[in-house]
């Protein structure tokens, strides 16, 4: 399938940037949501192309290709895109740290041994001496 070397580079340029690309199994829709000017069906065949090279991982789940970029998808759209080493995909960098939690109070775990103190020591104690329902409990 003939692609058009500006929706090829539209295509290389958002699956480098993100690192991960969703596909549709959709043939005739005119767009791909997320890819200016790239037809589903022209990045269907990309990402096929690319999975036959090796350079990217497809899962196939509730009819949409999950492509995954690979160590060498990345060195191969580097060299395509002609960008340098210091620009990596979104799914490569680090995430800012997490920050720290508030405190804990202490009174809330009075209880012992650092558990909530509940109402009830048994476990048992919700059901009904009666019986229920089910497994020979009947009324």
């Amino acid at each position: 399938m003939f692609i058009p070397k500006a929706n090829r580079i539209a295509v290389f340029s958002y699956l480098f940037r993100e690192g991960v690309c969703v596909v549709k199994k959709d043939t005739v829709s005119p767009t791909h949501p997320h890819i200016e000017g790239a037809t589903n069906l022209e990045v269907m065949n990309l990402m096929k192309s690319l999975q036959s090279k090796g350079y990217i991982r497809i899962t196939f789940s509730w009819q949409h290709h999950y492509c995954y970029l690979t160590p060498e998808g990345i060195e191969y759209l580097r060299g395509y895109l002609a960008l340098p080493a210091e620009i990596v995909p979104n799914t490569h960098k680090k995430a800012p740290s997490r920050p720290e939690g508030r405190d804990r109070d202490e009174e809330k775990f009075a209880g012992g041994e650092g558990k909530p103190a509940f109402r009830g020591g048994n476990d048992r104690e919700y059901r009904s001496r009666e019986g229920g329902f089910g497994r020979g409990g009947g009324m």
